[in-house]
C-alpha cells in the first residue's frame, strides 16, 4: 500500500518540480516570471478541482491563495496551446505514478494476484482542435465530432491501482490503444468489453500466465472440445438447465481452448436487447442481425480461467463488476466535469481538460488510502468530501508535513462515512462480489 506521506510526496513533485520542469520544455515558462510552470499548473488544477465550473475570476481567486496574483485577464491570456503542453506534461508523469491501496476485503478476487478492469471513453472537442485530437467523424456515435479526445483507464478491483489515464485520438479503436497490448501480472484476471475482443490478446494472455474474462464475440466460430464446429443456436436451444459451462475452441484459426459459460435470461431481459438490437439496426440503416437476436435470450462469457477456480456465478459476477469504470467515468464527468468548460477558445478548452484529468487522478490517490479498503465505499461521497478540502491541500502543498497532515485528516472524514447501504432487491456490486459464491442462479 502506498502510504500517506508517499502520497504527500508524490502531490508534490507532480505539481512543483515536474510542472516546473514542464514549462521550461515546452517554452510556457522562457524567462524568470511571477508565473512560473508550478503556480500555474496549481492554479487550474485545485481551482477546477475544487470548482469544476470556476470562473477566470476564481481561478485568479485561487492564484491569489497560492501567493500568485494575476487578473482573471491576464490568466486567461496565459491558457494558451503551449500551456497545454505544459499540462500536458504534467499529465503524463501523473499517469506514471502508480498508487496502490491494501487490498479490498473481498475473499473471491483475492484468488487471482489482480483483477484488472478496462475501458475507454471519448471526449468531443471543438473542432478547432482537430489538428492535435483526431476525432471518429462517425455520426452513428454519440459524439462524433472531427476532434475528439479518447481517454482509456485500467483498474484493478482489489487494489484500486490505476494504469492511466491513456490518451488517444477519438478515432483510435479499442483494439489499437496501449493498454490494448500492455501485460497483466501473472494469475491475475483481465476483464475488458467486446472493443477490446481479440484472439491473439486473449492467446498471448493466457501464454504468459495470466486470465482473461470476456463478454462472447457473436462472429467468432466456435468448436466443441474435440474441434468439430459448434452449432451454438441449436446447441443453446437444447439446453434446459439456466446455465451452461462448456469447454470449447475459439475462432477458426486459433482454435483457442476455453470455457463457453451462459445464462439464461428472463424474458423480459432478453425482449429489451432485442429492441436495443433493433434500434441501433435502424439508426445504422440495417437490417437486424438474427444471430444477435436469437442469442440476446442468453448472457455468455468466455474464459481461460478453470473451472475449480471460477464458477459460473462467480464468472456473472466479476463481468458484472467492469461497470465500475463506468462508474469512475460518471464520476469524472459529473462531478470532475471533465467534458465540460466555459471558454470557446481550444487552447483554454485543452488547459482545462487537462488540468480536470490531473485532478481526477490525484483525487484517485486519496480515495485509494481513504476509503478503497471498504467493500461498500462510495466514490461519489467521498468524492464530494475530499473536495470541501482541495484548498487546505493547496495552501499545504510547500511543506511536506503539513501536506500529509491534511490528507490524514481527509482519511479521519472518509472512514466516518461515504458508504453505500445494502439493497435487496437489487444488489450493489460489492454486495454480488462479497456473497457470489452463495447466490442461486436461475
Amino acid at each position: 500500500m502506498t502510504s500517506i506521506p508517499q502520497i504527500a510526496a508524490a502531490m508534490q513533485h507532480v505539481l512543483t518540480q515536474v510542472a516546473d520542469t514542464a514549462a521550461r520544455a515546452t517554452g510556457f515558462v522562457q524567462r524568470t516570471s511571477k508565473l512560473t510552470g508550478a503556480l500555474f499548473v496549481q492554479t487550474l488544477v485545485f481551482g477546477f478541482w475544487a470548482t469544476p465550473t470556476a470562473t477566470r475570476e476564481q481561478l485568479a481567486q485561487t492564484a491569489a491563495a497560492l501567493g500568485l496574483t494575476i487578473s482573471q485577464q491576464g490568466l486567461d491570456q496565459r491558457m494558451t496551446e503551449t500551456a497545454a503542453a505544459c499540462l500536458y506534461d504534467v499529465l503524463t508523469a501523473a499517469v506514471a505514478t502508480i498508487v496502490t491501496a491494501d487490498p479490498v476485503a473481498i475473499p473471491l478476487l483475492t484468488r487471482f494476484t489482480g483483477v484488472y478492469i478496462q475501458d475507454s471513453t471519448r471526449i468531443g472537442l471543438p473542432r478547432t482542435l482537430a489538428h492535435l485530437w483526431q476525432g471518429s467523424g462517425n455520426q452513428h456515435t454519440s459524439a462524433g465530432t472531427s476532434a475528439q479526445l479518447k481517454v482509456s483507464v485500467r483498474l484493478d478491483l482489489a487494489t484500486g491501482a490505476m494504469t492511466g489515464p491513456q490518451t488517444d485520438h477519438g478515432v483510435t479503436s479499442d483494439r489499437s490503444t496501449v493498454l490494448q497490448d500492455a501485460p497483466i501480472p501473472a494469475g491475475a484476471l483481465r476483464i475488458a468489453d467486446l472493443g477490446y475482443f481479440d484472439l491473439d490478446v486473449l492467446r498471448t494472455t493466457g501464454e504468459q500466465d495470466g486470465y482473461w474474462l470476456t463478454r462472447f464475440q457473436s462472429t467468432t466460430a466456435v468448436f466443441d472440445a474435440h474441434g468439430q464446429r459448434l452449432d451454438l443456436l441449436l446447441y443453446l436451444a437444447a439446453q434446459t438447465a439456466p446455465t451452461v459451462d462448456l469447454p470449447i475452441q475459439l475462432g477458426a484459426r486459433h482454435h483457442l481452448a476455453c470455457r463457453l459459460l451462459a445464462q439464461r435470461v428472463p424474458q423480459e431481459v432478453a425482449d429489451q436487447r432485442r429492441r436495443r438490437v433493433r434500434a441501433e439496426a435502424k439508426r445504422r440503416g440495417r437490417q437486424p442481425n438474427a444471430l444477435l437476436l436469437a442469442l440476446a435470450a442468453w448472457t455468455l462469457l468466455v474464459t481461460n480461467v478453470p473451472v475449480d477456480l471460477l464458477t459460473v456465478t462467480e464468472a456473472l459476477v466479476l463481468a458484472r463488476s467492469r461497470w465500475q469504470i463506468e462508474c469512475l467515468w460518471k464520476l469524472w464527468k459529473s462531478h470532475g466535469q471533465i467534458d465540460q468548460w466555459r471558454s470557446a477558445k481550444g487552447a483554454a478548452i485543452l488547459c482545462e481538460l487537462y488540468a480536470k484529468i490531473i485532478a481526477m487522478i490525484l483525487q484517485h490517490w486519496l480515495l485509494l488510502v481513504g476509503c478503497w479498503t471498504y467493500p461498500n465505499r462510495s466514490l461519489v461521497k467521498a468524492a464530494a468530501s475530499v473536495r470541501l478540502h482541495v484548498l487546505g491541500l493547496a495552501m499545504a502543498l510547500g511543506d511536506g508535513t503539513r501536506l500529509a497532515a491534511v490528507i490524514v485528516v481527509i482519511v479521519a472524514c472518509l472512514a466516518v462515512g461515504c458508504r453505500i447501504n445494502k439493497r435487496k432487491t437489487s444488489p450493489h456490486t460489492y454486495q454480488l462480489l462479497l456473497n457470489a459464491p452463495d447466490l442461486v442462479v436461475g
